[in-house]
Protein backbone atom coordinates (compact mmCIF):
# COMPACT_ATOMS: atom_id res chain seq x y z
CA UNK A 1 0.00 0.00 0.00
CA UNK A 2 2.78 2.21 1.13
CA UNK A 3 4.20 2.37 -2.70
CA UNK A 4 1.21 3.87 -3.83
CA UNK A 5 0.93 6.36 -1.85
CA UNK A 6 1.28 9.97 -2.84
CA UNK A 7 4.57 11.72 -2.33
CA UNK A 8 2.19 14.04 -0.02
CA UNK A 9 1.43 10.65 2.46
CA UNK A 10 4.82 9.48 2.12
CA UNK A 11 6.57 12.64 3.78
CA UNK A 12 4.18 11.70 6.64
CA UNK A 13 4.09 8.18 6.73
CA UNK A 14 7.08 7.01 4.96
CA UNK A 15 9.53 5.03 7.22
CA UNK A 16 7.49 5.41 10.63
CA UNK A 17 7.59 2.18 12.74
CA UNK A 18 5.67 1.36 15.86
CA UNK A 19 7.38 2.25 18.74
CA UNK A 20 7.18 0.01 22.26
CA UNK A 21 5.91 3.47 23.87
CA UNK A 22 3.01 3.75 20.87
CA UNK A 23 4.31 7.17 20.82
CA UNK A 24 2.27 8.98 17.66
CA UNK A 25 5.90 11.17 17.22
CA UNK A 26 8.90 9.31 16.53
CA UNK A 27 10.31 9.07 19.63
CA UNK A 28 14.13 10.84 20.41
CA UNK A 29 16.57 8.76 21.62
CA UNK A 30 18.91 11.30 22.55
CA UNK A 31 21.52 8.58 23.52
CA UNK A 32 25.26 8.63 22.44
CA UNK A 33 25.78 4.68 23.15
CA UNK A 34 24.14 1.79 23.37
CA UNK A 35 24.01 -1.14 25.95
CA UNK A 36 24.89 -4.89 25.21
CA UNK A 37 23.22 -7.64 26.93
CA UNK A 38 26.56 -9.56 27.43
CA UNK A 39 30.01 -9.12 25.81
CA UNK A 40 29.62 -11.52 23.13
CA UNK A 41 26.65 -9.52 21.64
CA UNK A 42 28.91 -6.41 21.50
CA UNK A 43 31.75 -8.28 19.07
CA UNK A 44 29.41 -9.68 17.20
CA UNK A 45 27.75 -6.60 16.62
CA UNK A 46 31.09 -4.88 15.52
CA UNK A 47 31.76 -8.06 13.68
CA UNK A 48 28.65 -7.18 11.93
CA UNK A 49 26.92 -10.60 12.43
CA UNK A 50 24.26 -9.14 14.37
CA UNK A 51 21.62 -6.18 13.78
CA UNK A 52 21.78 -3.67 16.47
CA UNK A 53 22.74 -0.50 17.49
CA UNK A 54 26.38 0.29 19.19
CA UNK A 55 27.00 3.97 18.94
CA UNK A 56 25.21 7.01 17.46
CA UNK A 57 27.90 7.82 15.03
CA UNK A 58 27.49 4.38 13.71
CA UNK A 59 23.63 4.95 13.54
CA UNK A 60 20.54 6.28 16.03
CA UNK A 61 16.75 5.00 15.67
CA UNK A 62 15.84 8.67 15.58
CA UNK A 63 18.06 9.22 12.50
CA UNK A 64 17.17 5.94 11.05
CA UNK A 65 13.93 7.33 10.56
CA UNK A 66 15.16 10.27 9.26
CA UNK A 67 17.11 8.13 6.68
CA UNK A 68 14.54 5.62 5.93
CA UNK A 69 12.29 8.22 4.94
CA UNK A 70 14.08 10.16 2.87
CA UNK A 71 14.91 7.24 0.71
CA UNK A 72 11.55 6.34 0.19
CA UNK A 73 10.97 9.88 -1.20
CA UNK A 74 13.81 10.51 -3.23
CA UNK A 75 13.49 6.55 -4.47
CA UNK A 76 16.64 5.53 -3.41
CA UNK A 77 17.61 2.09 -1.69
CA UNK A 78 19.32 3.99 1.30
CA UNK A 79 20.26 7.38 2.76
CA UNK A 80 22.71 8.43 5.10
CA UNK A 81 22.27 11.62 7.28
CA UNK A 82 25.18 13.99 7.91
CA UNK A 83 26.06 17.00 9.94
CA UNK A 84 25.71 19.52 7.21
CA UNK A 85 25.16 19.91 3.54
CA UNK A 86 29.02 20.13 2.84
CA UNK A 87 29.09 16.71 5.02
CA UNK A 88 27.10 15.20 2.41
CA UNK A 89 29.15 16.65 -0.83
CA UNK A 90 32.19 15.89 0.97
CA UNK A 91 31.58 12.30 1.90
CA UNK A 92 30.00 11.54 -1.39
CA UNK A 93 33.03 13.02 -3.37
CA UNK A 94 35.49 11.32 -0.62
CA UNK A 95 33.68 7.63 -1.23
CA UNK A 96 34.07 8.11 -4.98
CA UNK A 97 37.63 9.63 -5.66
CA UNK A 98 40.89 8.71 -4.84
CA UNK A 99 44.24 10.16 -5.46
CA UNK A 100 44.78 10.56 -9.26
CA UNK A 101 41.22 10.64 -10.36
CA UNK A 102 39.36 13.17 -11.67
CA UNK A 103 36.46 14.61 -11.11
CA UNK A 104 33.92 16.75 -13.61
CA UNK A 105 31.35 19.58 -12.02
CA UNK A 106 29.62 22.13 -12.82
CA UNK A 107 31.34 25.85 -13.61
CA UNK A 108 28.47 27.50 -11.47
CA UNK A 109 27.80 25.79 -7.76
CA UNK A 110 27.51 26.62 -4.13
CA UNK A 111 30.42 28.52 -2.87
CA UNK A 112 31.50 25.95 -0.42
CA UNK A 113 31.45 23.06 -2.85
CA UNK A 114 33.57 24.99 -5.12
CA UNK A 115 36.14 25.97 -2.77
CA UNK A 116 36.26 21.89 -1.72
CA UNK A 117 36.54 20.85 -5.54
CA UNK A 118 38.96 24.24 -6.31
CA UNK A 119 41.09 24.16 -2.98
CA UNK A 120 40.77 20.97 -0.90
CA UNK A 121 40.55 17.92 -3.15
CA UNK A 122 43.36 19.07 -4.53
CA UNK A 123 45.51 18.44 -1.56
CA UNK A 124 44.64 14.50 -2.05
CA UNK A 125 45.73 14.41 -5.77
CA UNK A 126 42.48 15.12 -7.13
CA UNK A 127 41.61 16.66 -10.35
CA UNK A 128 39.03 18.76 -11.06
CA UNK A 129 37.10 19.97 -14.85
CA UNK A 130 34.68 23.08 -14.11
CA UNK A 131 32.63 23.70 -17.10
CA UNK A 132 29.22 24.71 -18.33
CA UNK A 133 26.66 22.02 -17.63
CA UNK A 134 23.81 23.50 -20.28
CA UNK A 135 26.74 22.11 -23.09
CA UNK A 136 26.49 18.27 -23.07
CA UNK A 137 30.08 19.06 -25.79
CA UNK A 138 31.61 20.52 -22.99
CA UNK A 139 31.13 18.11 -20.39
CA UNK A 140 31.95 14.74 -23.04
CA UNK A 141 35.15 16.91 -23.97
CA UNK A 142 36.15 17.23 -20.09
CA UNK A 143 35.77 13.59 -19.67
CA UNK A 144 39.74 11.97 -19.13
CA UNK A 145 40.82 8.24 -18.80
CA UNK A 146 40.78 9.09 -15.16
CA UNK A 147 37.67 10.49 -15.13
CA UNK A 148 35.42 8.61 -12.01
CA UNK A 149 32.97 11.28 -11.14
CA UNK A 150 30.11 13.99 -12.53
CA UNK A 151 29.09 16.25 -10.43
CA UNK A 152 26.16 19.63 -10.51
CA UNK A 153 23.28 20.96 -8.81
CA UNK A 154 19.82 21.61 -11.21
CA UNK A 155 18.54 23.86 -10.69
CA UNK A 156 22.00 25.63 -9.83
CA UNK A 157 22.82 27.83 -6.82
CA UNK A 158 22.78 31.15 -7.66
CA UNK A 159 21.30 31.90 -10.64
CA UNK A 160 18.96 29.04 -10.98
CA UNK A 161 20.52 27.07 -14.29
CA UNK A 162 18.49 23.87 -15.14
CA UNK A 163 20.28 20.75 -16.31
CA UNK A 164 19.00 17.75 -18.18
CA UNK A 165 19.15 15.31 -15.24
CA UNK A 166 18.45 12.54 -18.64
CA UNK A 167 21.49 13.72 -20.30
CA UNK A 168 23.77 13.85 -17.64
CA UNK A 169 23.28 10.02 -16.27
CA UNK A 170 23.27 9.47 -20.50
CA UNK A 171 27.05 10.54 -20.64
CA UNK A 172 27.83 9.11 -17.03
CA UNK A 173 26.65 5.41 -18.09
CA UNK A 174 28.67 6.11 -21.25
CA UNK A 175 31.98 6.62 -19.70
CA UNK A 176 31.59 4.13 -16.98
CA UNK A 177 31.23 7.35 -14.06
CA UNK A 178 29.60 8.03 -10.76
CA UNK A 179 26.59 10.89 -11.08
CA UNK A 180 26.22 12.98 -8.31
CA UNK A 181 23.10 15.70 -8.08
CA UNK A 182 22.45 18.05 -5.41
CA UNK A 183 18.40 18.34 -5.32
CA UNK A 184 18.27 21.00 -2.16
CA UNK A 185 16.54 23.49 -4.59
CA UNK A 186 13.45 21.18 -5.49
CA UNK A 187 13.17 18.42 -2.38
CA UNK A 188 11.86 14.82 -3.58
CA UNK A 189 8.69 16.35 -3.82
CA UNK A 190 9.27 18.62 -7.04
CA UNK A 191 12.41 16.48 -8.96
CA UNK A 192 13.98 12.99 -8.22
CA UNK A 193 16.86 12.74 -10.36
CA UNK A 194 17.41 8.83 -9.41
CA UNK A 195 14.31 8.63 -11.64
CA UNK A 196 16.30 9.70 -14.40
CA UNK A 197 19.46 7.93 -14.03
CA UNK A 198 21.23 9.59 -11.60
CA UNK A 199 23.44 7.36 -9.03
CA UNK A 200 23.32 9.41 -6.10
CA UNK A 201 21.55 12.61 -4.64
CA UNK A 202 22.64 14.79 -2.13
CA UNK A 203 20.20 17.52 -0.18
CA UNK A 204 21.34 20.60 1.86
CA UNK A 205 18.52 19.06 4.96
CA UNK A 206 19.17 22.52 6.47
CA UNK A 207 17.00 24.42 4.12
CA UNK A 208 13.43 22.80 2.39
CA UNK A 209 13.41 19.57 4.16
CA UNK A 210 13.61 21.20 7.61
CA UNK A 211 12.16 24.37 6.71
CA UNK A 212 12.30 26.44 10.04
CA UNK A 213 16.11 27.77 10.23
CA UNK A 214 17.24 25.84 13.29
CA UNK A 215 19.26 23.00 11.76
CA UNK A 216 22.30 22.11 10.21
CA UNK A 217 22.45 18.86 7.90
CA UNK A 218 22.56 16.77 5.16
CA UNK A 219 21.16 13.89 3.23
CA UNK A 220 22.54 11.54 0.81
CA UNK A 221 20.62 9.14 -1.09
CA UNK A 222 22.05 5.76 -2.96
CA UNK A 223 22.06 2.12 -3.85
CA UNK A 224 22.99 0.10 -0.69
CA UNK A 225 25.99 -0.73 -2.51
CA UNK A 226 27.14 2.95 -2.35
CA UNK A 227 25.94 3.66 1.10
CA UNK A 228 27.96 0.62 2.41
CA UNK A 229 31.53 2.78 1.20
CA UNK A 230 29.61 5.95 2.51
CA UNK A 231 28.84 5.29 5.47
CA UNK A 232 31.25 2.67 6.78
CA UNK A 233 34.15 4.25 5.14
CA UNK A 234 33.78 7.66 5.28
CA UNK A 235 31.15 9.29 7.71
CA UNK A 236 32.47 6.76 10.57
CA UNK A 237 35.77 7.76 10.40
CA UNK A 238 35.38 11.85 9.16
CA UNK A 239 32.43 11.42 11.73
CA UNK A 240 30.26 14.05 10.04
CA UNK A 241 27.12 12.36 11.40
CA UNK A 242 23.93 14.09 11.93
CA UNK A 243 22.78 14.09 16.19
CA UNK A 244 19.66 12.60 17.19
CA UNK A 245 18.10 16.00 17.87
CA UNK A 246 18.45 16.95 14.47
CA UNK A 247 17.50 14.13 12.96
CA UNK A 248 14.09 14.90 15.09
CA UNK A 249 13.97 18.03 14.27
CA UNK A 250 13.59 17.56 10.75
CA UNK A 251 11.56 15.02 10.75
CA UNK A 252 8.66 17.24 12.50
CA UNK A 253 9.75 19.63 9.50
CA UNK A 254 8.98 17.53 7.11
CA UNK A 255 5.66 16.64 8.49
CA UNK A 256 4.42 20.14 6.44
CA UNK A 257 7.00 19.69 3.60
CA UNK A 258 4.23 19.56 0.87
CA UNK A 259 2.10 22.25 2.28
CA UNK A 260 5.04 24.63 2.41
CA UNK A 261 6.67 23.32 -0.79
CA UNK A 262 3.67 24.24 -2.54
CA UNK A 263 3.05 27.85 -0.55
CA UNK A 264 7.00 28.64 -1.93
CA UNK A 265 6.38 27.72 -5.32
CA UNK A 266 2.66 29.80 -5.70
CA UNK A 267 4.52 32.45 -4.26
CA UNK A 268 7.56 32.59 -6.32
CA UNK A 269 5.50 32.31 -9.83
CA UNK A 270 4.01 35.19 -8.67
CA UNK A 271 7.09 37.39 -7.70
CA UNK A 272 8.90 36.52 -10.37
CA UNK A 273 6.21 37.35 -12.81
CA UNK A 274 6.39 40.89 -11.33
CA UNK A 275 9.81 41.15 -11.05
CA UNK A 276 10.14 40.31 -14.65
CA UNK A 277 8.19 43.37 -15.89
CA UNK A 278 10.22 46.12 -14.17
CA UNK A 279 11.98 48.29 -15.93
CA UNK A 280 14.51 48.49 -12.81
CA UNK A 281 15.68 44.72 -13.05
CA UNK A 282 17.78 43.92 -16.41
CA UNK A 283 17.23 40.01 -16.12
CA UNK A 284 15.01 37.23 -13.91
CA UNK A 285 16.74 33.75 -13.38
CA UNK A 286 13.39 31.81 -12.52
CA UNK A 287 12.69 28.13 -14.14
CA UNK A 288 8.78 28.72 -13.75
CA UNK A 289 9.29 31.87 -16.57
CA UNK A 290 8.62 30.87 -19.86
CA UNK A 291 11.93 33.12 -20.84
CA UNK A 292 13.97 30.71 -18.88
CA UNK A 293 15.78 28.02 -20.89
CA UNK A 294 15.22 25.33 -19.04
CA UNK A 295 11.40 25.85 -18.87
CA UNK A 296 10.79 22.92 -20.66
CA UNK A 297 11.96 20.41 -18.39
CA UNK A 298 9.05 21.74 -16.02
CA UNK A 299 6.89 18.90 -16.18
CA UNK A 300 9.33 16.28 -17.51
CA UNK A 301 11.70 16.78 -14.73
CA UNK A 302 10.58 19.04 -12.59
CA UNK A 303 6.85 18.99 -11.22
CA UNK A 304 7.13 22.92 -10.21
CA UNK A 305 9.85 25.95 -10.27
CA UNK A 306 10.56 25.80 -6.75
CA UNK A 307 11.22 28.95 -3.84
CA UNK A 308 14.49 30.87 -5.10
CA UNK A 309 14.45 33.40 -7.75
CA UNK A 310 17.86 35.51 -8.79
CA UNK A 311 17.52 38.29 -10.77
CA UNK A 312 20.06 41.15 -11.96
CA UNK A 313 19.69 44.76 -10.89
CA UNK A 314 20.01 47.85 -13.56
CA UNK A 315 22.34 49.08 -11.04
CA UNK A 316 26.23 49.03 -9.98
CA UNK A 317 28.16 46.54 -6.74
CA UNK A 318 27.57 49.46 -4.24
CA UNK A 319 23.72 49.98 -5.35
CA UNK A 320 22.59 46.41 -5.09
CA UNK A 321 23.80 46.21 -1.47
CA UNK A 322 22.37 49.44 -0.28
CA UNK A 323 18.88 48.39 -2.15
CA UNK A 324 19.35 44.76 0.47
CA UNK A 325 20.07 47.06 3.20
CA UNK A 326 17.02 49.15 3.12
CA UNK A 327 14.55 46.56 1.84
CA UNK A 328 11.83 45.91 4.27
CA UNK A 329 10.40 42.72 5.21
CA UNK A 330 13.28 40.35 3.72
CA UNK A 331 15.91 39.19 6.39
CA UNK A 332 19.68 39.67 4.75
CA UNK A 333 20.62 36.04 5.29
CA UNK A 334 22.50 33.04 2.87
CA UNK A 335 20.24 30.54 3.45
CA UNK A 336 16.51 29.27 1.21
CA UNK A 337 13.49 27.17 2.55
CA UNK A 338 12.48 28.92 5.61
CA UNK A 339 9.07 30.31 6.06
CA UNK A 340 10.92 33.91 6.07
CA UNK A 341 11.70 35.38 2.91
CA UNK A 342 15.41 35.55 2.78
CA UNK A 343 18.06 37.98 0.12
CA UNK A 344 21.81 37.77 -0.25
CA UNK A 345 24.00 39.06 -3.00
CA UNK A 346 26.02 36.22 -4.01
CA UNK A 347 29.21 37.32 -5.59
CA UNK A 348 29.76 38.94 -1.76
CA UNK A 349 29.00 36.10 0.25
CA UNK A 350 27.94 32.54 -0.60
CA UNK A 351 30.33 32.59 -3.92
CA UNK A 352 32.62 35.17 -2.26
CA UNK A 353 35.44 32.05 -2.66
CA UNK A 354 35.05 32.73 -6.14
CA UNK A 355 37.97 34.30 -8.30
CA UNK A 356 36.45 37.70 -10.36
CA UNK A 357 37.04 35.91 -13.63
CA UNK A 358 35.52 32.66 -11.88
CA UNK A 359 32.65 34.44 -10.85
CA UNK A 360 32.14 35.98 -13.97
CA UNK A 361 32.80 32.49 -16.09
CA UNK A 362 29.81 31.08 -14.32
CA UNK A 363 27.47 33.86 -14.86
CA UNK A 364 27.74 35.93 -10.91
CA UNK A 365 27.61 39.05 -11.74
CA UNK A 366 28.55 41.85 -9.69
CA UNK A 367 24.33 43.01 -9.52
CA UNK A 368 23.09 39.12 -9.16
CA UNK A 369 20.34 38.93 -6.13
CA UNK A 370 19.24 35.72 -4.71
CA UNK A 371 15.73 35.77 -2.87
CA UNK A 372 14.42 32.68 -1.20
CA UNK A 373 10.71 33.20 -1.48
CA UNK A 374 8.73 32.64 2.12
CA UNK A 375 5.71 31.88 3.41
CA UNK A 376 4.35 35.53 3.77
CA UNK A 377 1.33 36.99 2.02
CA UNK A 378 2.17 37.69 -1.43
CA UNK A 379 1.17 40.54 -1.59
CA UNK A 380 3.32 41.77 1.18
CA UNK A 381 6.70 40.06 -0.19
CA UNK A 382 5.65 41.99 -3.60
CA UNK A 383 5.02 45.21 -1.85
CA UNK A 384 8.33 44.83 -0.26
CA UNK A 385 10.07 44.52 -3.23
CA UNK A 386 8.17 47.45 -5.10
CA UNK A 387 9.07 49.94 -2.30
CA UNK A 388 12.44 48.98 -2.40
CA UNK A 389 12.86 49.09 -6.58
CA UNK A 390 11.38 52.83 -6.21
CA UNK A 391 13.70 53.95 -3.56
CA UNK A 392 16.68 52.30 -6.19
Amino acid sequence: MQDKWQLATKVIHAGHEHNETGALVTPLCQSATFIFDNAQQGGARFAGEEQGYIYTRLGNPTTAELERKIAVLEGSEAAAATGSGMAAVSAALLANLNCGDHLVASNAVYGCTFSLMSSLLAKFGIEVSLVNFSDKTAIIDAVRPNTKVIFCETPVNPHLDVYDLQMIAQIAKQHNLISIVDNTFMTPLLQQPIKHGIDIVIHSATKYLNGHGDVIAGVICASEQQMQVIKYEVLKDVGAVLSPHDAWLILRGLKTLDVRIERHCDNAEKVAEYLATHHKISKVYYPGLKSHPGHHLLGQQMRRAGGVIAFELNASFEQSLAFINQLSLFSIAVSLGDAESLIQHPASMTHSPYTEEQRLAAGIKDNLLRISVGLESVEDIIQALEQGLERL
